[in-house]
């Protein structure tokens, strides 16, 4: 498959990864439905990417919203053929914090967002998938999640979003072998340290401390690179069952 024949439903698509994918799919002629619990913020993106765009209000965490939001993205589309999941929460917090320990709702939470959110629209997607014309390997759809380099080492502070992050990426290769009676492949990417809004908020110090910890190249990762890898993956058909760091090898210490 080519990019420009993408049919795709990018989850947390107002802003940092999720819309730098929405903005490389519809550059390249593809279409994009962005999906996110901003309204205002997502309504913008969507419009700033042009007519090849839209966005649908949607808690990853509601079954019942995802389901619709998918069978609304795939009437609008013609169908969908690539789904990005981008929606997620840091979630940091210690287990025994300096206001005493972890709330087991607040783990929960992260659980549900990151995770249960992640397969929710994997399974709404590929409910869609299945239904697309095979091209000539077979292929109907690629499911790509985001997994972290914090599912290989959390570090202090992490272990509600590093959970999370392991689970994405322990998820894809049971799926990949599942789906791929359907043509359906799923991969992982596991970024490291990227310039979102979260990051650009900090202090210039704090950025430049950040930066110095990657070997090569030593900044952070743009968003405009982490949608070039969603790109080749849907275009690249033997990428099945992976999980891709992409990080420029750096490895997190404890804190």
């Amino acid at each position: 498959m080519k990019i420009e024949q993408a049919r795709a439903v990018v989850t947390g698509g107002a802003s940092g990864l999720g819309h730098a994918v929405g903005r490389h799919i519809v550059a390249a002629g593809g279409q994009v439905t962005l999906l996110d619990v901003q309204d205002g913020p997502g309504q913008k993106a969507a419009a700033e990417l042009g007519g090849r765009a839209r966005f649908q209000r949607c808690d990853v965490t509601s079954e019942a919203e995802v389901e619709a939001a998918m069978q609304a993205a795939a009437t609008a589309m013609g169908g969908i053929n690539l789904l990005v999941n981008c929606a997620g929460v840091i979630g940091a917090g210690r287990v025994l914090g300096k206001n005493g320990p972890m709330a087991g709702d607040f783990f929960t939470k992260v659980i549900h967002i990151n995770l249960i959110g992640t397969f929710l629209c994997d399974k709404a997607a590929a409910v869609q998938m299945q239904k697309n014309e095979p091209n000539a390997d077979g292929e109907r759809g690629v499911i790509i999640h985001t997994s972290s380099v914090a599912a290989f080492e959390g570090q202090i502070g992490q272990v509600a979003y590093s959970a999370t992050k392991a689970g994405v990426m322990g998820m894809t290769l049971p799926l990949a072998r599942e789906l791929a009676a359907f043509g359906i492949r799923v991969n992982s990417i596991a970024p490291g340290i990227f310039q979102t809004a979260m990051v650009g908020g900090m202090k210039p110090e704090v950025q430049a401390s950040l930066e110095a910890q990657v070997p090569f190249p030593s900044r952070l990762g743009r968003p405009e690179e982490y949608a070039r890898l969603v790109q080749s993956i849907f275009e690249i058909a033997m990428l099945n069952g992976e999980t891709i760091r992409l990080d420029g090898a750096i490895r997190m210490q404890p804190k």
